[in-house]
This record gives C-alpha cells, structure tokens and sequence, in this order.
C-alpha cells in the first residue's frame, strides 16, 4: 500500500468525518456520504442497501442511479450480486457485472450501464447491517487497494449505523438499539421476571472510529498490545505453577492467546488499518468482526475454537484501549436481568438470587447455567441469537420463561399484558401458600409425597416456604463444579452438615457426584468423547475413580454424625455396578467405624434409574436396593433415542407418550413386587399434568423444584387418580400417541 493511497483514504475518511458531523437529518447523511464516496473512488455510482428486516435489503441512499428507485428498490438476502454479497459477507468484485453468476437486473434504478460493480458488506462484529457498492461505465475490475479502502469506509458505516447516525426524520433507519425486539429461544428455567439488562461483559462502543493524527493511534494501538502481552504472560506464569494433567487444556488456551497476541499478521492488519484513517479501536473490531464472520462460515470445531480466542482477545484489547479494563463501569440496576453469551456456574453464583432473569445467547436445557438457575429458582432463557450485539446496560427487559421468550425494549401494550401475567402468577401464588402445609391427598383419598430438588445451601430456606416433604435430590455436583480445584473432605462434610441441619429432621437424598457428559469438572481433563451423554460420566466415573467416591462417601458419614443418612448412585445402568459402589460404601463404612466416627442409625441405599436397562434388571436388585429414584430427564433421552441438548428432537416426543408411560407403569408393578420405595425426580415431576398422570400411573412420590409443588399439590388435591387412570387406559386402548389431549379435555370437562 502506497504513501498516496493511504494518503487518499484518510483524506476520504476525514470528509465523511464532517459530513457525519454537519446538522442534518439521518437521510441527508447518507445521501452525502454516497456523494462522497463516488467522488473519492472516481466511481458514477455509490449505493448503501441497509437491512429492513433479517431477509430483506433496500436500497436507501444512492449517487448515479435512479433517485426514484431509493426506498423502492428492495431484494432478499442472497438474490442479485448485492444479496449475495450480504448472504456470504464476501466482496463481489467484477468487471462484468451482468455476466457474472446471481445478477438480477433492476430495471427502475438504471444501472444497466454500469457494468463495473464492486460490492462489500456492512457489517459489525459478524451482524450483518447491509451492503456498501461503488459502479462504473468502465468495464474494469477494482483494484486490491480500492477493495480495501472501501471495507474500511464500509467499517465506519456500520459503526456510525450502530450510533444513530442516519436516524431522523424521512432516515432510512430507525434508531438502533431503540426500537422493541422480540427473541424466541429455550426455555432453560421456567418462570417470568421483568427489570433492567445488566450485561455480563458489554461491549466496547467504539465512538470515534476516524481518527486525525495516524501516528498517535499507531502509538496507542501498540501500547495496548504491549499491555495485552504482559497480560496474558502473567496469566500463563500463574498457570504454569499448577501441577498435572488437569492445567494441560488451560496452558493449551493461554498458549493460544499468547501466539494471536504475537501475530504479526494481525498487528499488521491493523498498522494498515490505521494508517488508512482509522481510529486503534475502529482498527481492532475490523479485525474482530472479520473474525467473527469467519468464525460463523467454518465448520472445524477446532479452527472455530481459535477464531473465538481471538475474539475474546480483541476484546480484551478493546478494554485497553477505552480504558475499561475488566472494569465495565456500569451499575448494576435494582432489577437485573443478566444477558450474557454464556457464563459459567462459579460466576452466575456470585450474583446469586438478586438476579431477576437470565438470558444467555448460547446455553442448554442441561448446562452448568442452567443448573444453577434452577437452583436459584431464576427464570432462564437461552439460545437467544445476537442479544447481546442488540441489548445495551439498562435496557427494560422482559424474560417469559414459560415459552422462551425475550421482550428487549418493550412497548407499552407488552409491558401491560405481561404486567398482568406477572399479576396472575402472583395471585397464584397466594392461593399455593394457602394450602402449603395441607398434604398432597387426591379425592379419592391417595397421598402423594411432594419432595423438592437441591443443590445449594441457599435452596434450604425453601423446605418450609414451599411446603415441600424432605429433599428428594441434592445434587452434590455443583460444589465441585464451581471451583477451580477439588474440594477437600473436610469442606464437603461441613456443607453437608449444614445441608442436613437446614432440613430439621426432615429426609435429605445425597445422590453423589453425577459428573460427566455436560458437567465437565474445570480441573478435570475433558473426554474427548463422540456422544458425552452416553459415555463417560456419574457413576461410571465413581467406580473408575474409586478414591474421589469415596472420599465423598466418607464426607457424607462424618456430616451425619450418627443422624440418618439416605445416599443415591446415579446412572446405573445394571445390577453389578450397584453392587460395586455398594461394596465401596460398606468398606467406608468399616474404616470410618474403625476410627470411631459415629455411623449413621439409619442408612438408606438407592440407585437412581435413568437407563431404561435398569428397568429389566434381575428381581435380585429391586430386592437389595432400599428406594429406586426414576430419573426422568436422562430416562426419557434414551428411551426416545432423542437428545435433551438438540432443540432439533427435543421436542419432538411427549413425555405423556402412551410407551413412555407404560415403561412408568411397568417399573412402578416391579417395584411393587418387592415393596421397594419409588419416586421420580426431574423437570417433567413438576409439571401439574405430566405430574397428575405420574401419579396415576402409581407414582407416590415425586421430587420437584420448589416453585412447582404448589401448582402441583393444587392440581392433586382437586383430582380423582381412579379417574385420571380410566382417561389414559382409553387413550391407550384407542391406540393413541399421546395421552395429553385425551387429559386435557377430561380436565376442561370438569
């Protein structure tokens, strides 16, 4: 790149500089920019085509062709060289433009006459905004420098877009990050909240992406790289002092960063950057918005990875840069609904139950967030696309947990509706409250015992507000999947202690670790697996880790210190694996009874069935075994072949099923048989019409988040089972898929 092209370029940025800062409404501006542009290029024909919705461009400013055709023309994502430079992010470059593969003429705006056509996208941080294209009467392609110099003015359209710049009176736009969004997602946590965005890492708004003195920036650009090395060299010292396999994956990431923050080829790209005309900040997000498109065209998951390092390296540099650091400035707001791309449980923690909703752009039903939110009882969204280029701090935002809903900016006849809900689920509440220390009794006189689920200390305090009968699972997983090592014995027995004292006397089902498939431990060496939910984890672990199991075993003994103790293997998925985690209880037993630690007087043994192969175990099992747990979320993923993880399938199958609800039946008669104890844990017990046909089936016990045992308990206490049975043996007898209508209609009956 010449001394005289970089010279032209900043003189070309320098203009649209002033234009952008004379008075003028948003129409004017873009209109002068075009001028400014064909001016500068030497080119008949400026046009910028901005996005009216995801599908669809318009052209809304335009130097050379048919005023008239401004705000007329419009054509879908990928139909004409335009479309197709937007689908693709890919510059069109062509000396032929009729010729050339994807052309569409448009006859209103008489371009036919310019075959010369050089068409690059407007875009930040991988969102696509429009398309920025330069024409000419000669047939001729565009250089590599003309290329180059128009991304770059293509750069500070987008950012000047993102800021309001061409918003006004007869705009093209309308304001952006002003106007109502509405995402659909996951549900991840039922529930619904209303309040402010408190962004979890905002991004940098770049402000001044044209920058006056060339050399300055150069300077500063440096000095924040410099400062980005040290950085991350003292993040590689600090994890250097660990020992084992375990830091091994954490090396292989800061080694990562350390090589893109010594890429030349990077600094490289933004050294020219800048010398065209470009502020240090502008600079890095040129790069980081290349990258991020990048990163959504490859499919290795391997280079993906990377881009994203060098992603979340650009945005440290960005922190530098403005000065934020890792600290964003902002206030968190008296109603915080946390909008994050993703967030680990360590951290989601420590905002803990102050938070109103979450809402996360990538996420699973199963993850550590989502565990975590279930436990703080927070309603949870997930798989949002792009909320977090969209939504900025303090942001009105509501979360509709119940059917994955994100309302961004609301307008007043939203906010009214889901004021009411919010309203209705309150005056629900009250009326749950009125019966919370009622039993579970049907009316036809059968009790169903309503345990609630755990994982936290802070989810106790719920035993009694709920009404709920014992904890009928603590998941023990989350106190090692917050921290950065494994906890020590002595650690887990003074929680457990705690856990047990919080309970006053009432029944605690430890199950132990379940770790695994998407619970990977941060100090643990992920198994690099081709199906993680069928692999390596829960119980599976346990018996080819004997010593973690039992350390945790004897940290459950010495926290009940004589008092009752009930414990659950979780995953089994055959007689003899039972039998060996039960060998290992019983020789912990012996050892803590040798060094004269109190052993419980009463020690309940359970196993919890997920694997449907454990529904035809020997008869033997179901004799040896104190209490079976039905774990519904993973038995329902195996027995429909249908991962909980793919939105694709996930919903494909109802848990009212007629098969899947035979399979109920059939392990509750073989239970039965043998007097052992049955109930069934998961997301689906919690659900009033899933949980009435439960107990129907002959389930009398069921094991439930705290918030849904008094929807649940209503819905009991107003039934008649011998009935609800009758309804589904119909539906059955009928050759019906699911029972669900036949249900519903029975109820809207009564």
């Amino acid at each position: 790149m010449t001394d005289s092209t970089k010279s032209k370029s900043r003189t070309l940025l320098g203009r649209l500089r002033e234009a952008l800062a004379e008075e003028g409404e948003g129409q004017e501006r873009l209109d002068r920019i075009t001028q400014i542009i064909a001016e500068s290029m030497e080119c008949e024909v400026c046009s910028i085509y901005l996005f009216r919705d995801d599908e669809t461009l318009e052209l809304c400013a335009t130097q050379g062709l048919n005023p008239e055709s401004v705000h007329q023309t419009r054509m879908r994502l990928g139909e004409g060289l335009v479309g197709r430079v937007a689908k693709t992010s890919h510059v069109v470059n062509t000396a032929d433009a009729p010729s050339s593969r994807g052309f569409r003429f448009m006859p209103e705006t008489g371009e036919e006459v310019f075959p010369s056509f050089l068409g690059v996208p407007i875009q930040r941080l991988g969102e696509r905004l429009g398309v920025l294209v330069v024409q000419s009467r000669e047939a001729r392609k565009f250089t590599d420098d003309e290329v180059y110099a128009l991304e770059v003015v293509a750069m500070v359209v987008a950012e000047m877009t993102e800021l309001g710049a061409f918003v006004g009176e007869g705009a093209a736009l309308s304001a952006r990050h002003q106007q109502p969004v509405l995402f659909r997602g996951g549900v991840g946590q039922e529930g619904a909240a209303m309040g402010h965005v408190y962004l979890h890492e905002p991004r940098v708004v770049v402000t001044n992406p044209i920058a006056d003195d060339p050399q300055a920036e150069l300077a500063r650009l440096h000095d924040a790289v410099d400062a980005l090395r040290v950085s991350v060299d003292e993040m590689l010292a600090t994890a250097g002092n660990g020992k084992g396999t375990e830091h091994k994956e954490q090396m292989q990431v800061l080694e990562t960063y350390r090589m893109f923050a010594n890429s030349k080829g990077w600094m490289r790209r933004m050294e020219e950057d800048i010398a065209r005309g470009l502020s240090a900040e502008a600079a890095v997000e040129k790069e980081q918005s290349a990258a991020r498109t990048r990163m959504g065209q490859v499919t290795d998951a391997y280079l993906r990875e990377r881009l994203h390092d060098l992603d979340d390296l650009s945005n440290r540099l960005l922190r530098i840069l403005t000065g934020q650091g890792n600290n964003t400035g902002a206030e968190m707001p008296d109603d915080p609904v946390l909008v994050a791309r993703n967030i680990g449980p360590a951290e989601l923690l420590e905002y803990g139950r102050k938070l109103r909703g979450i809402v996360l752009e990538e996420g699973s039903v199963g993850s550590h967030a989502a565990i975590v939110a279930r436990a703080l009882a927070v309603p949870l969204v997930i798989n949002t696309d792009n909320i977090t280029t969209e939504a900025l701090n303090g942001d009105h935002i509501m979360v509709d947990g119940d059917q994955g809903i994100v309302h961004l900016r609301p307008d007043e006849n939203i906010v009214e509706a889901f004021k009411d809900k919010i309203a209705m689920l309150a005056k629900e509440q009250e009326r749950y409250a009125s019966i919370r220390d009622k039993p579970a009794e049907t009316l036809d006189g059968k009790v169903i015992t309503l345990a609630m689920n755990a994982g936290l200390m802070a989810d106790l305090p719920s035993l009694e507000s709920s009404g709920a009968d014992g904890v009928g699972l603590f998941r023990t997983e989350l106190q090692f999947l917050i921290r950065n090592k494994m906890p020590k014995r002595a650690e887990l027995a003074a929680l457990y202690s705690r856990v047990i004292k919080a309970a006053k006397g009432q029944r605690v089902v430890f199950r132990t670790l379940d770790i695994g498939s998407d619970k990977v431990l941060p100090y643990m060496k992920a198994q690099d697996e081709p199906n993680p939910a069928l692999g390596w984890r829960a119980i599976r672990v346990g018996l080819d880790k004997p010593g973690v199991m039992r350390m945790q075993l004897q940290a459950l003994i010495r926290a009940a210190n004589g008092r009752p103790l009930t414990v659950m293997f979780p995953f089994v998925a055959q007689f003899e694996e039972y039998c060996e985690a039960h060998s290992h209880l019983e020789r912990v037993l012996e050892r803590e009874a040798a060094l004269g630690h109190p052993i419980p007087e009463n020690l309940e043994v359970g196993a919890m069935l997920e694997t449907p192969s454990l529904a035809f175990a020997p008869r033997k099992f179901f004799e040896e075994v104190d209490f079976i747990s039905i774990g519904g979320n993973d038995l329902k993923q195996f027995f429909f072949a249908a991962d909980r993880e793919n939105e694709r399938v996930r919903q494909r199958y109802d848990t009212l099923n007629v098969s899947f609800l035979s399979l109920i039946e059939r392990i509750v008669e073989r239970c039965n048989e043998t007097g052992t104890p049955v109930s069934f844990c998961g997301e689906d017990a919690g659900r009033p019409i899933e949980a009435l046909c439960f107990a129907a089936m002959g389930l009398r016990t069921l094991s439930m988040r705290p918030a849904s045992i008094g929807p649940v308990k209503s819905l009991l206490r107003r039934a008649n089972l011998d009935q609800v049975k009758a309804v589904i043996d119909e539906a059955r007898a009928r050759g019906d898929q699911s029972v669900r209508p036949a249900i519903m209609g029975w109820l809207r009956g009564r």
